[in-house]
């Protein structure tokens, strides 16, 4: 069992930045990859973007390329996601998850064994 809680979530302007972490509760060196989903009022939990921990390699949904960067802090057990250029549509619920299951890219709801509670961020002027 591993616990996963998010923080660093908040309201900021459009084009602003903001940096999520996730913080697991024992050591991730077993872990496949820990990614990152967002949920906005009324959509689907859509994937955001996942890092594979042992050999750093990531990938990223379309809509967030460019502008979002996730990375890992092995010695803090730590993902973070850093969040830049923001837009109004960038406002969701911000969920952490982390998988044991082999398969890359892992960038479905249900490639992911555990969940943190997730953090709000509002992009609004």
């Amino acid at each position: 069992q591993v616990q996963l809680v998010e923080s660093g979530g908040g309201l900021v302007q459009p084009g602003g930045s903001l940096r999520l972490s996730c913080a697991a509760s024992r050591s991730t060196f077993s872990t496949y990859a820990l990614g990152w989903f967002r949920q906005a009022p009324g959509k689907e939990r859509e994937f955001v973007a996942t890092i594979r921990w042992r050999t750093n390699s990531t990938y990223y949904a379309d809509s967030v390329k460019g502008r979002f960067t996730i990375s890992r802090d092995n010695a803090k057990n730590t993902v973070y996601l850093q969040m830049n250029s923001l837009k109004p549509e960038d406002t969701a619920v911000y969920y952490c998850a982390a998988t044991w299951k082999s398969g890359w890219p892992p960038r479905v709801r249900l490639d992911y064994d555990y969940w943190g509670q997730g953090t709000q961020v509002t992009v609004s002027s």
